[in-house]
């Protein structure tokens, strides 16, 4: 049964839907009808794994639990309360995680999380040793390639990670230690000190690396006022320069991070 007055709200809720879709069918124009409409992209790439209880976490347990309080048959809308761990799946960490001093998700700056993003592929270091650490002479050998890392861009780690998952060896986890690739923390202070760089970024757990003890790299990058992204997908379907990355990250007064929807636009 819908609480009392829960049907009333609801009804209201859809009645002013309706009238709010019918004012918006008759005033916008779709982007498909303006012939000189230009995009700078060609696809758009979805970096995002789907979050649900299953998702591993760092801390073993459950991040994410989908309670469906409403259903449309029985009370005239699906309505459901989302009960979710800051950290799980595909996920921001922001500067507040690691600093008190720090922004929390709510107080990063849009043009923060829309910015270029560099791949940096260590999938077949990482292949060989699941702890490794994406270095200082892997951003050496991209910039040889590719040219000096763009200004506020995110760096991105792609250890061929996203594929294990729903696997043990995501985690790794043997003996109460995870084994997976992180970011090295030298790696991480070079950055600082001599890239302008907004985010990192990896596809594993972790921006540090399983063993990790004492979470260096975090320590070092969060409180120096950028943000970091975790668990993120299909590095592979993107170039390892060129792509802009957009992070949708929910806008949380307070909040240390956030599952996220994250897109790669190439």
């Amino acid at each position: 049964m819908c609480v009392p007055g829960c049907g009333e709200a609801i009804e209201r809720l859809i009645s002013r839907r309706g009238l709010l879709a019918g004012a918006a069918a008759s005033t916008v124009t779709p982007a498909n009808s303006q012939p000189n409409a230009q995009r700078s992209f060609s696809r758009v790439v979805d970096l995002t794994h789907t979050l649900s209880p299953a998702f591993p976490t760092f801390f073993g347990t459950a991040g994410f639990r989908l309670e469906r309080r409403y259903r449309l048959k029985r009370d005239g809308a699906n309505v459901g309360w989302w009960h979710v761990l800051e950290h799980a799946g595909t996920h921001v960490d922001a500067p507040f995680h690691y600093s008190d001093a720090g922004a929390g998700a709510d107080k990063i700056a849009p043009e923060q999380l829309v910015v270029p993003l560099a791949v940096v592929d260590v999938a077949a270091k990482a292949a060989r040793d699941a702890n490794y650490q994406l270095s200082r002479a892997d951003l050496a050998d991209w910039e040889a390639s590719h040219g000096r890392l763009p200004d506020n861009a995110c760096v991105a780690m792609n250890a061929g990670w996203a594929q294990h998952l729903g696997s043990k060896r995501f985690a790794g986890e043997h003996n109460g230690t995870m084994h997976f690739p992180g970011i090295d923390p030298d790696a991480a202070a070079w950055l600082i000190a001599e890239r302008r760089i907004a985010g990192l970024a990896v596809d594993t757990l972790s921006l540090d690396h399983g063993p990790s003890g004492d979470f260096r790299t975090h320590r070092l990058w969060l409180p120096s006022g950028r943000w970091g992204i975790e668990n993120i997908a299909a590095l592979d379907q993107v170039p390892p320069s060129g792509a802009t990355l957009v992070v949708g990250l929910p806008k949380v007064q307070g909040a240390s991070g956030g599952p996220a929807r994250i897109f790669a636009l190439v």
